[in-house]
């Protein structure tokens, strides 16, 4: 036990290669910061684009690290080499948000830390970081105001002014409105307008469509309850 905490204790940048002990205390603690920081990642992933593939690769890329940085040790040559090998390597898969990007960093710092034996430095990172993220996971820090627009899409008839014949039912309805896109539908049969909306205090969904309905002929009306930012 003395032995093992001795090894824990040890400071990288010493140049001689690990010892079969140091390699197996490198990896298994590489590999448990590793699910740490995966545990992290699932707990304050929002969006939908979560992948469990992802939370695996970022396990495993971990340890490759480790075994890594302990095969070129201080080897200069081993590092140049190392460098020529991974850059043939390409890519095919964007990563679809930031913050991944921001993990994938994160897993390589504690696994570099890992297989230079900076081992204490690797477990107080994975508990700074990983506590920061999930505070700001928790606070929702510089979460975009939350703005009260909505999108309006209304069907009209082809052979009517679409923006005149729904200017008096808008104004009724809404605060504030505004054109986002005109475009036609159905071969030309029908034109679709497309708005940014401020209800008024007090307008339901359910009065939006019964008042827009009533201008349109029944055709189709969409009151989109999402951010207006969302795809179109």
């Amino acid at each position: 036990m003395d032995e093992l905490w001795r090894i824990f204790r040890t400071q990288g940048g010493q140049g001689e290669a690990l010892t079969r002990w140091e390699t197996l205390l490198a990896l298994t603690l590489c590999g448990v910061l590793m699910l740490v920081v995966s545990g992290v990642y699932r707990f304050t992933h929002k969006s939908s684009s979560y992948s469990q593939s992802y939370v695996h690769s970022l396990v495993l890329m971990g340890l490759i690290t480790t075994v890594i940085m302990i095969v070129i040790g201080s080897n200069i040559a081993r590092a140049f080499s190392l460098v020529g090998a991974l850059s043939i390597i390409r890519f095919r898969n964007a990563v679809k948000e930031t913050r991944d990007v921001a993990y994938i960093f994160f897993a390589m710092a504690i696994a570099m830390a890992c297989g230079t034996r900076f081992y204490v430095l690797a477990c107080m990172a994975t508990g700074i970081l990983g506590s920061m993220m999930i505070l700001l996971h928790v606070l929702d820090f510089a979460a975009p105001v939350r703005r009260a627009e909505r999108l309006l899409k209304i069907q009209m008839p082809s052979d009517q002014d679409a923006e005149a014949a729904l200017e008096p039912t808008l104004l009724q309805l809404f605060q504030s409105y505004s054109v986002i896109s005109l475009e036609t539908a159905r071969q030309g049969l029908y034109t679709q307008v497309v708005y940014s909306v401020l209800a008024k205090p007090g307008i339901t969904g359910a009065q939006v469509l019964d008042a827009i309905t009533k201008v349109n002929g029944n055709l189709k009306v969409t009151y989109n309850y999402s951010a207006h930012t969302d795809d179109l």
